[in-house]
């Protein structure tokens, strides 16, 4: 008779199932939701415009193109050039600043080799906004 009385206190009855309240969670859920419905419009995103390609543009437009006062060039090897003298990312800062107060109202141009890393790209668009250009332009060449 013992046996029964254990096996019986082992076995619960289905009215007594466990339930497991989901309210706290679904409350951090909304919580979390809504926090990123009120953030993500204050939130900055680089705009990436390309510009309109222009019809029947010969070599010598492009070669005119290239002749800004402020080019930037991102070569393979992630070394930085500033109108074509190699420059280090802490010496670029202070060049970027003097070129905007020369050429103020001109739009630096970044040429950027496609197997240059990312972060060097991040490194020289943050020092163009630092020294107070507005806007840069990435200039992608076909191929």
């Amino acid at each position: 008779m013992r046996r029964k009385t254990r096996m019986s206190a082992l076995t619960q009855d289905p009215s007594e199932e466990i339930h497991i309240n989901l309210t706290p969670l679904i409350d951090v859920v909304f919580v979390v939701l809504i926090m990123f419905i009120l953030i993500a419009p204050m939130l900055e995103r680089d705009r990436v415009q390309l510009a309109e390609s222009m019809e029947g543009e010969t070599k010598q437009m492009a070669i005119v193109q290239e002749n800004s006062p402020v080019a930037i060039h991102v070569r393979e090897d992630n070394s930085i050039r500033l109108n074509n003298k190699i420059v280090t990312e802490g010496q670029l800062l202070a060049l970027l600043k003097e070129a905007k107060r020369l050429h103020p109202r001109k739009i630096p141009q970044l040429f950027h080799d496609k197997k240059a890393h990312f972060g060097t790209y991040q490194t020289v668009k943050n020092a163009v906004e630092a020294a107070g250009f507005e806007q840069l332009d990435v200039i992608l060449q076909p191929g």
